[in-house]
């Protein structure tokens, strides 16, 4: 129960954003009796509740602002206690009370977590007051400002997650143009498991992947770097096109930290001179032809999840009619959105559709993959939840 004598007589009504909860760790009833009579006499809109010791205190100390703490309780003494009391306050200020004038130990409580050392005897109620007060608007800052930099150093590893997630197409061929893209889902901004790159092997043939590592956060963003820079790695050794997704599959299965954990993609390889593409899908949505005038996906087997049951992906081969044409491929959080107010989805039907609209034939071709993400927000009604990747690449003009 609030102390009889705290600092609410004349404020008991205040709402409570006006006021500060106090919890006083102490033994003493005439020590308690004092700081509460300092309290009520400023009028400091102070509620005062009183815990004669730790283990009383660890039962009322949830909603309270600040914890006045005596460091002689009979169940801890000293530091021992003040260490206790920081561990259990969670949000709250902690303020040392205590007889002991001892400079020293003022100053290794204050190194220890506490926002103030009060010394018995040499407060009165406006000191007290201002120091509860004080007290409680540091920790508010040093939380606000540790809250600051958790979230500067999530924006830098994912900023470097990124970079590996997200790398410059490794190509010199200027028959076909590259465009990239990468969004976020709207889960604190920060990036996932989707990946693309780009490598050319030869000065006709071009390979490129799209990929999404399940789940959202660090460890999936690191999964889909080791993923993208594994691939980049087998392309470029030259292992036979059948061969390289079990291998990227082996390395899933070997650096993943549960098993639940897949990885969906798609590949293409692009024989520039033959003017033709190969595609292989393992659980992914198709790419989408544009070419003539028409979107079509390419109709490549789905194939199984990378990391549930290994097996072979079955290869596609693509013709192109015309030397005009473009391929996008595209991670799912593209057509998971919402269509409307229901549960129906955009799926690849509909962004095949948004391809269609005649308003996207103004749309340059760089400003494509960006253009179908705002039209996919605008139908999902808000910002798409998951992350979004794609890579478009072009020929000729592209459509």
């Amino acid at each position: 129960m609030p102390y009889p004598h705290g600092g609410l007589a004349r404020h008991a009504n205040l709402p409570p954003g006006e006021r500060l909860r106090v919890l006083l760790v102490e033994d003493d009833e005439g020590d308690a009796f004092l700081v509460g009579e300092l309290l009520a006499e400023t009028n400091s809109m102070i509620e005062l509740l009183v815990a004669t010791s730790l283990s009383e205190a660890r039962q009322r100390i949830t909603g309270v602002d600040c914890v006045l703490l005596d460091l002689g309780l009979p169940d801890a003494q000293g530091l021992d206690g003040l260490r206790q009391v920081l561990e259990m306050s969670s949000g709250a200020a902690v303020c040392v009370l205590t007889g002991r004038s001892d400079e020293h130990l003022g100053i290794v409580a204050v190194a220890e977590g506490a926002q103030d050392y009060l010394v018995k005897g040499q407060v009165d109620g406006v000191l007290l007051t201002r120091a509860l007060r004080y007290a409680v608007e540091r920790k508010r800052a040093d939380e606000n400002a540790r809250r600051l930099r958790e979230v500067e150093l999530r924006q830098a590893e994912s900023a470097r997650l990124e970079r590996g997630l997200l790398p410059q197409p490794l190509m010199t061929t200027d028959q076909v143009a590259v465009h990239t893209f990468y969004r976020p889902g709207r889960h604190a901004a920060l990036i996932g498991g989707d990946f693309f790159d780009v490598v050319q092997t030869r000065p006709d043939r071009l390979y490129l992947i799209v990929g999404d590592v399940c789940g959202h956060g660090v460890d999936e963003a690191a999964l889909g770097v080791e993923l993208r820079v594994a691939w980049r790695a087998l392309v470029l050794a030259g292992v036979p096109d059948d061969e390289v997704l079990p291998a990227l599959e082996q390395v899933l299965m070997s650096e993943r930290r549960l098993q639940e954990i897949f990885a969906t993609v798609a590949t293409t390889r692009l024989d520039l001179d033959a003017n033709r593409a190969t595609v292989r899908l393992a659980g992914h949505p198709p790419p989408l032809l544009l070419s003539g005038g028409r979107v079509v996906p390419v109709p490549a087997p789905g194939g199984l999840l990378l990391g549930v049951r290994p097996r072979r992906p079955i290869a596609y081969d693509l013709e192109f009619d015309t030397d005009d044409w473009s391929l996008l491929m595209y991670t799912d959080g593209l057509i998971e959105g919402r269509v409307g107010a229901g549960n129906e989805r955009l799926d690849v039907p509909g962004l095949s559709g948004l391809l269609d609209e005649p308003a996207n034939r103004e749309v340059s071709l760089p400003e494509l993959p960006a253009w179908l993400v705002g039209r996919a927000e605008q139908i999902n009604g808000g910002p798409l939840a998951d992350d979004v990747a794609m890579l478009l690449v072009s020929r000729g003009g592209g459509r």
